[in-house]
């Protein structure tokens, strides 16, 4: 029995030395261990990057707000842009409009004044007795053929320039060519029908530039 411990013992006193060795191993082995965790935990997001994660939130929020309110501007000046080509466009065709009118209605005021002289011709051609032209009055034959083709020439200037006649007998009432100068009652008349011209009208281009002198019935 006494053996046997004594060579325990001495198994023991020469593995010792292993065992230690293993102890020890395995010690430096968790602190290791130990360490290596202890720098993982020391090289995690510090407080620092999550104030830095705060900030950058905030700046996408307020690069988003940005971004919101620069769109609302665009669509702003979108809208405006387009109502100042709508008023462009709108401006343009009045002024063409204008111009074109003024290229039609420019002579207007002429033909007012021509007016007159085609009242005087027609006056005159009516005022001669057709009886009295004949070859037996050359003088007043030659006159009267003289003013009726100056009016002839005058009535086809007009034409050619937009100014027609008005001479609206038998024809509805229409206050936009017609003056009323009287109304009496005539036998198998329409009421508001034109039963005289004192004066003839005219309009030039559809517009009226004199109007007709005229009696309607009732």
């Amino acid at each position: 029995m006494a053996s046997i411990s004594t060579r325990a013992l001495a198994n023991f006193s020469r593995f010792s030395p292993l065992i230690q060795k293993s102890i020890n191993f395995r010690v430096i082995s968790v602190k290791h261990r130990n360490f290596s965790a202890e720098q993982a935990q020391s090289e995690q997001p510090t407080v620092e990057l999550t104030e830095n994660e705060k900030k950058l939130t905030a700046d996408v929020e307020k690069l988003t707000k940005d971004v919101q309110t620069l769109t609302e501007k665009n669509k702003e000046l979108d809208d405006k842009y387009k109502r100042s080509l709508a008023d462009s466009e709108n401006m343009r065709k009045r002024l063409t409009k204008q111009i074109d009118d003024a290229k039609i209605f420019g002579i207007q005021s002429f033909c007012k004044d021509l007016l007159e002289v085609s009242d005087i011709l027609n006056a005159a051609t009516e005022a001669v007795p057709k009886e009295e032209v004949s070859d037996k009055n050359p003088h007043l034959k030659s006159l009267f053929e003289g003013l009726t083709m100056t009016k002839n020439q005058l009535g086809q200037v007009f034409k050619r320039n937009g100014l027609e006649k008005v001479d609206p007998i038998d024809e509805k009432f229409n206050p936009n060519y017609h003056e009323a100068l009287f109304q009496q009652e005539i036998p198998n008349k329409e009421p508001n029908t034109v039963v005289v011209v004192s004066k003839i009208g005219y309009k030039l281009h559809d517009r009226c530039i004199r109007a007709a002198l005229v009696g309607v019935s009732k």
